[in-house]
């Protein structure tokens, strides 16, 4: 027969006490002070996304409670819109076009400006300080300068006879007036191009010069290859930031004229703050989103064929 145990009047207990171990308090002390990102990350960026995703299967006009319409809005924007392909086709111009010429400058004037001379560090000061006006700046600055009145270009080439063009206005030069205005910040891939050419040791160099080789044999059969790297990251990067071009054609043409300058983001744009078909809007975004990751896909898959990283000798 089982006894209940007694305990002594004079004998004190102690109650049992819930303890982490140390690595347990450490894990725990990192969620509380990540939570704040975590919440952020949550409220901010995961519920949104899961939104848009549902948004585009829906019509959802703001005003109304979304209406479940399945595949409708991709239908609509593959088959039966098209300023979708018009917008999709000015930006493709603009990748294929705008993103090799922002490149091949950026990496001459890196090249210049990884020359022994005087006052480079000013030259490299000059010529990264544009990068950094951007947006509504930038669009107006540059709204006055391609003006064909009164604007800088336009006058500088009445004085050696040329009649100029009327940029923004004309839908064969918008898109190249665009172009040349992402000239204006070459200078952020410039800070890129020069660390890649500051990072390749002088012992090719050296060798080469031993061996006869002139500086655009060195140029063409060291330089880029060992550049390689730098070249897949500008070129990443410079496609995927070119694919959301938005600003400069929001600021000075609206998508004209003629929806010349009618760029996907732009469009995008439109769809959802001007007519308010947030779930049109969305479907583009995911298209857009698609269309991004495929490219950026097919860019790795292909630079394991030419991109050189050096070994790392341990």
């Amino acid at each position: 027969m089982a006894t209940a145990s007694t305990v002594s009047p004079g004998t004190r207990t102690t109650p049992m006490r819930w303890r982490l171990s140390a690595r347990s308090q450490e894990r725990l002390a990192g969620l509380v002070f990540a939570s704040p990102w975590l919440l952020g990350l949550l409220l901010f960026t995961v519920i949104p996304i899961g939104a848009s995703i549902y948004y585009s299967f829906c019509d959802y006009q703001i005003v109304q409670a979304p209406k479940w319409i399945g595949f409708h809005n991709y239908v609509d924007l593959l088959v039966d819109d098209s300023r979708f392909l018009t917008s999709l086709w000015n930006t493709v111009y603009m990748v294929v076009v705008g993103v090799p010429i922002g490149m091949i400058a950026g990496l001459l004037i890196a090249v210049l400006l990884n020359q022994k001379v005087r006052g480079l560090s000013v030259l490299r000061t000059i010529y990264y300080l544009p990068s950094q006006i951007s947006g509504v700046a930038l669009a107006l600055l540059w709204g006055w300068i391609l003006n064909p009145q009164y604007g800088v270009v336009s006058n500088a080439l009445w004085l050696i006879g040329i009649k100029a063009p009327l940029w923004l206005n004309d839908p064969a030069w918008v898109k190249p007036s665009f172009i040349l205005m992402g000239l204006w910040g070459v200078g952020g891939s410039m800070i890129i191009w020069l660390a890649g050419l500051q990072s390749i040791p002088d012992s090719f160099y050296e060798a080469a010069q031993v061996d006869g080789a002139t500086p655009w044999v060195m140029f063409w059969k060291i330089t880029l290859p060992l550049l390689s790297p730098t070249t897949f990251f500008v070129l990443t990067t410079s496609i995927i930031g070119t694919f959301q071009i938005f600003t400069q054609a929001f600021v000075l043409t609206n998508g004209g004229p003629v929806d010349a300058s009618l760029f996907y983001a732009l469009y995008l744009y439109d769809q959802a703050f001007q007519f308010f078909r947030m779930g049109y809007a969305s479907a583009m975004a995911w298209v857009l989103f698609a269309i991004i990751m495929v490219v950026t896909l097919v860019q790795l898959k292909l630079a394991q064929s030419w991109v050189y990283y050096e070994a790392v000798k341990d």
